[in-house]
């Protein structure tokens, strides 16, 4: 009589699902690797500054049978090394289900001042990083039938705020994009979030004193993580946010423009 295996039915066994984070070094992006590990996803963690990385994955490694972190060093900036860093990830995940785009900077300049380079350096990282990392996985996805996109756009692109003008608009454009790539991939089974958050915790927005309804990264991410396997396609984090949005794009610019926003 042959033994009986011990082991479960394939189809019982959990399926592991993997993630990409782009951005993961610190704020929402660091809590997001969190977050999604203790949800069980193995996450490739990907960022400029590696002693970040490298401690971050520490953690979320510590005591586990099997490595769920994978620090990958990468600096947005270097678009031509993405489509090689893409296919590394899928090889060392053993695929990918979901791709978040959470590296973004924010240069505010002197009232009356504008400083062209650091407003290129903002559209270089908020923007082309962004289609750089989204298209290849827009295309990964399309050629899969299933997936998810993430990217983390922000309530500032909303308006034309007088304060952070570029930062705003690298925020507008990657609304628009992300949009424009739901339009594309909805009936090819790949799901496209935007998530716009309003004021985090984060080194972003140290020292700018009182904020509005400012949460954790933490609890941005858990709102985050649970809006990738469904709810809305555009997710104000928190929800009240998206008042404020229909607000603003009720007001006027005569009077809009005379707003300290």
């Amino acid at each position: 009589m042959n033994a009986m295996s011990s082991d479960p039915p394939a189809s019982l066994v959990p399926q592991v699902k993997r993630a990409i984070v782009i951005g993961a070094s610190s704020g929402i992006g660091a809590a997001l690797g969190r977050e999604l590990v203790a949800q069980g996803y193995q996450v490739a963690l990907l960022a400029r500054r590696v002693d970040r990385l490298e401690s971050l994955a520490a953690e979320l490694n510590a005591g586990a049978f099997a490595p769920r972190a994978l620090p990958i060093a990468h600096d947005v900036a270097d678009v031509s090394a993405i489509p090689a860093l893409m296919e590394q990830c899928c090889q060392e995940l053993g695929g990918c289900d979901v791709v978040v785009y959470a590296t973004g900077i924010l240069r505010v300049p002197d009232e009356g001042t504008w400083d062209t380079a650091a407003d290129l350096e903002q559209i270089q990282i908020n923007v082309d990083g962004a289609v750089a990392w989204l298209n290849e996985a827009a295309s990964l996805f399309a050629r899969l039938g299933t997936g998810t996109i993430v990217g983390i756009s922000s309530i500032a692109g909303e308006r034309g705020r007088r304060r952070a003008p570029v930062y705003g608009a690298t925020k507008a454009f990657l609304t628009h994009y992300l949009e424009a790539l739901r339009n594309q991939l909805s009936s090819q089974g790949v799901r496209v979030v935007t998530i716009k958050p309003g004021y985090v915790e984060s080194e972003m927005t140290a020292g700018m004193g009182n904020l509005l309804w400012l949460i954790s990264a933490e609890e941005a991410a858990r709102r985050i993580v649970a809006a990738i396997d469904g709810g809305p396609e555009t997710l104000y984090v928190p929800r009240r946010w998206g008042l404020v949005s229909a607000v603003l794009h009720c007001t006027p610019s005569e009077i809009f423009r005379h707003l300290s926003v």
